[in-house]
């Protein structure tokens, strides 16, 4: 039985693969695709939205199976092939007015805006994915469950639906000639991530562009107006706790500063960018410039390098802990949680440059190997291996010890690194 856990194991190598391709192709193409800082915050994004989904994936399907249980008159057959053509043509038809919905309604675009905020465009961008998303986006698909599509179906064609953009999402494929006129292609989802006039909220299509030529919504690439990325409210920050809440507090504070009780309730559900007038007049905003400079606070190589291993070993621990989450009880498997998550955040502060983030880090480190010696555990593990023990204190306490010399002399030293 294809499931989507075995799906998924099989696509998260195949991702990174493709993403050292693409780095080797824009290097022999002499393109700037990848920035370091860039493609961390992306990546630990998707890591923490992974980790969301752990605790959500039941909330998730199950309202969707209660549906399709208690309101669907009827069961379609799991074995037949026309019900699974069928649901994913649904499915994505469903998902192009979930995707345009949540450039058009403020609390959706709330969740979506973190697969915005990226100024690169490459296949990291595309793991760059929301914590957010469960809390509203299921309701989108409870035609399919009222219509009778089995539970397992449909997690299944989701699952689908998602993988095929991951390879959308590149600079380094031109355009495509008849494939881009019927699906969703790099060159049509460039567009969809650009800020550009031309092409601002176009090509919302998953898999199929059709629908945007349906429904008015499709604009072609222009090589004359170059699609710039990111979002009009720049996230400006490798914060990625930050980036998933930014549109969430600014709404909060809009509807709380509007002196109208009709506006305080308009603020969530008019487009992105609308506020209050007496809000807009009281705490103005800059206006968007497109040509404002990318975000890319200088540190040294050495401390980005640093960055790099310890987020490679952080990506270890976290697929550990997709592995061990669903065997383990609730307390553990949250702490567990955490202590990714805050890894995560600390790491953000150092890739800006912040002094709080260099002492929060060797905090971490340091904790984490006192803790793995003197305990001899690991989340969910009750008794590890003496050599696991002297690996990870060996790990983590080089760790420390280089980001003590790094933060003694050598990010002052060193020159700024610019990718």
């Amino acid at each position: 039985m294809i499931t989507p856990e075995r799906i998924m194991a099989w696509a998260i190598p195949g991702f990174f693969v493709l993403i050292g391709m693409e780095l080797l192709v824009a290097k022999w193409q002499k393109r700037d695709v990848y920035y370091v800082n860039d493609a961390i915050n992306s990546l630990g994004l998707g890591t923490i939205s992974q980790i969301v989904g752990v605790f959500t994936k039941l909330f998730n399907i199950g309202m969707y199976g209660w549906c399709a249980a208690h309101l669907a008159a009827w069961t379609l057959p799991a074995g037949s092939i026309w019900v699974w053509i069928s649901g994913l043509l649904l499915y994505d038809l469903l998902y192009y007015w979930l995707h345009r919905l949540g450039h058009e309604v403020n609390v959706l675009w709330a969740a979506h805006v973190v697969h915005h905020q990226s100024e690169s465009y490459n296949l990291t961008t595309a793991l760059r994915q929301t914590g957010s998303g469960f809390l509203l986006g299921w309701v989108a698909y409870l035609p399919m469950a009222l219509l009778g599509y089995p539970t397992e179906v449909f997690a299944v064609i989701a699952l689908i639906d998602l993988l095929y953009q991951f390879w959308v999402h590149t600079e380094v494929i031109g355009r495509l000639g008849w494939f881009d006129r019927v699906f969703c292609s790099p060159s049509n989802h460039r567009a969809h991530h650009a800020v550009n006039d031309r092409y601002l909220d176009r090509n919302y299509g998953g898999i199929l562009i059709v629908w945007d030529r349906l429904f008015g919504s499709f604009v072609e690439e222009n090589d004359d107006d170059p699609p710039v990325y990111g979002t009009r409210a720049p996230l400006q920050s490798w914060n990625p706790l930050w980036a998933n809440v930014e549109v969430y507090g600014a709404m909060l504070k809009d509807s709380w500063h509007a002196r109208r009780w009709r506006d305080k309730l308009r603020v969530w559900i008019k487009p992105p960018g609308w506020r209050p007038a007496d809000v807009a007049v009281r705490f103005p905003k800059p206006d968007f410039d497109i040509r404002h400079a990318r975000y890319n606070p200088p540190i040294s190589w050495a401390l980005k390098i640093y960055c790099l291993v310890q987020f490679g070993v952080l990506l270890l621990i976290g697929v550990n802990f997709l592995d061990a989450a669903p065997k383990m009880a609730w307390l553990p498997a949250a702490t567990y949680a955490l202590y990714v998550v805050c890894s995560l955040w600390v790491l953000g502060f150092v890739l800006e440059g912040r002094r709080i983030g260099i002492w929060l880090e060797l905090l971490r480190t340091v904790g984490t190997a006192v803790c793995v010696a003197i305990s001899g555990r690991w989340f969910g593990i009750a008794q590890l291996d003496a050599r696991f023990v002297i690996a990870l204190v060996v790990v983590f306490g080089i760790s420390a010890v280089a980001l003590w010399l790094l933060a003694g002399y050598g990010h002052r030293s060193l020159p700024a690194a610019n990718v």
